[in-house]
């Protein structure tokens, strides 16, 4: 339970979308979200609301939010339904002025989205940043993207006829994200899922939604017609239930755990609605015995321990020849203790908190898992409480040596600053074990031997395949996928081709002999 805040403010003083600041001890500013639905702010029908605290200092409330349940998704599809029609009618150049606003706007705000981001998700100021300018870039790259969508003309067998294709919006889609990219993600579905002209809802994940919100906000002062994007926030079950099920939802893109994304993608195919499903990975890193094990513990490092490593493409798993793991796990072993743990808005901060108490005592319990088994911490393992600390969900990075393929440790998503070391053989073994799992998202090799690279980039079994860099880091104008449990791959995230989710294609034969 969330503990009430100071001198809070009574609803009516509230303003949705904006901030108020107010006295706790100190200035700081405190936060109220409504949904956004049918282009108007609005409270959950039921009333109720919760609170989110800052994971770095859980005595600071980062903001308020409505739960919301069933109705308010009807609703918020209804409002979508009805603008569907005349926002499909634009151009999809009219579309992407829109978006292109919108990253402006967004663009002008960057560093108070930034703070805010770091107070609810808990990452490093930088990495706030970061993530908050790729939401920029995205909505530019969409927006600059409209003046090439469309179909291409096909060369028919016959003369004087027109064989062509167009790309046409679906109708209402629904996106549901997760909060450890609260801004990226849904930028990354929002952006190709308008500029295609389609109505939109949005649920973002009731951890980090404030960012969702804020991007509704840049949208509407951009010009985004009433109803075309609408944002319900609350609880899964009900929210994202209804998004699945509701008849008037062609479409459903979602990013998360395979556990919901699974029984998602059953609702939406009982009724042959097209669905994304994008659901974490158990991303290995391989470092051959030829490798400069000075680059391989920093791209390590950065990948396993960057972003508290709550990312779905983190390095969580390093598979080494045996003739270099000592001298490989004593480097990162060094990366690892220079790492500086603490509040993300703090100077020289490297590694922010975990998400949650939930998430926390998650990524402490595969720890102890780890050892059960048979598995040994190198360094870190344990949480952090003193000081500072006291109140936060912080932990140390944590390498843990020792491991087999077969522990859980080593097949199972941690979602936190917890790297596993696999000693193997040869590269033979490296790559049994690499794709001996049963996700397949990212994945990364350090060597210098160039035909083991190339064989490596044929034979792994992941959707990212990076050769001497991290395996997370994406390219927005890149396509972004996995394989086997980590997605259900029929379609792409990002680059040009993420408009194909998001359209149907339709073929035109034109006879102009007559």
């Amino acid at each position: 339970m969330v503990p009430p805040v100071p001198n809070r403010l009574t609803r009516n003083e509230f303003l949705c979308g904006a901030f108020v600041v107010f006295l706790c001890g100190c200035s700081r500013d405190m936060r109220s979200y409504q949904n956004f639905i049918g282009g108007e702010w609005v409270p959950a029908r039921s009333g109720r609301s919760y609170q989110n605290v800052n994971p770095a200092d859980t005595r600071e409330v980062a903001a308020e939010y409505p739960l919301s349940g069933k109705e308010d998704a009807v609703a918020a599809v209804e409002s979508a339904g009805k603008a569907y029609g005349g926002w499909a009618a634009m151009t999809p150049v009219a579309r992407g002025r829109i978006l292109s606003r919108a990253s402006q706007i967004v663009e002008s705000r960057k560093a108070e989205l930034a703070e805010t981001l770091t107070r609810e998700e808990g990452k490093t100021l930088a990495e706030s940043t970061g993530e908050v300018q790729r939401a920029i870039d995205i909505f530019r790259f969409f927006g600059g993207l409209s003046y090439a969508l469309g179909g291409q003309t096909i060369p028919h067998d016959l003369p004087q006829q027109l064989l062509y294709t167009r790309r046409e919006p679906l109708g209402v889609v629904a996106l549901v994200t997760p909060w450890n990219f609260p801004i990226a993600i849904p930028a990354w579905k929002m952006a190709p899922a308008l500029v295609s002209g389609n109505g939109v809802v949005i649920k973002p994940a009731t951890q980090a939604p404030a960012m969702t919100l804020e991007l509704a906000r840049a949208l509407a002062e951009a010009g985004l017609p009433k109803g075309v994007l609408n944002v319900v926030v609350g609880e899964g079950r009900a929210v994202g239930g209804e998004l699945a099920g509701n008849p008037t939802v062609v479409a459903l893109s979602f990013t998360g755990s395979y556990s919901v994304g699974h029984q998602i993608y059953q609702q939406l195919a009982a009724r042959m609605a097209r669905g994304q499903m994008e659901m974490g990975g158990k991303n290995p890193t391989i470092v051959l015995g030829d490798a400069d094990l000075d680059l391989a513990a920093k791209l390590v490092a950065i990948a396993g321990f960057g972003l508290t490593g709550q990312a779905c493409t983190a390095t969580s798993r390093v598979i080494v020849e045996k003739r270099v793991a000592d001298a490989f796990a004593l480097k990162l072993i060094e990366r690892a203790g220079a790492i500086k743990v603490g509040n993300g808005l703090s100077e020289g901060v490297t590694m922010g908190p975990a998400v949650s108490k939930q998430q926390l005592a998650g990524n402490l319990e595969y720890v102890d898992i780890a050892t059960g088994e048979g598995a040994r911490v190198l360094y870190g393992g344990q949480r952090l409480t003193q000081g500072d600390f006291a109140h936060g969900h912080f932990m140390q990075p944590t390498i843990v040596g020792n491991v087999a393929a077969r522990m859980r440790i080593a097949r199972e998503e941690v979602f936190g600053p917890v790297v596993g070391i696999i000693p193997v053989d040869d590269f033979e073994e490296a790559i049994s074990v690499a794709n001996g799992v049963d996700v397949g998202l990212s994945a990364s090799i350090v060597t210098r031997d160039l035909r083991k690279a190339m064989l490596y980039i044929e034979r792994i079994e992941a959707g990212v395949v990076k050769v001497n860099q991290i395996s997370t880091g994406l390219a927005l104008q890149a396509p972004f996928g996995g394989v086997k449990k980590s997605s259900t791959d029929s379609f792409k995230e990002q680059g040009a081709g993420a408009i194909e989710f998001y359209t149907k294609l339709k073929t035109v034969y034109l006879d102009y002999s007559l």
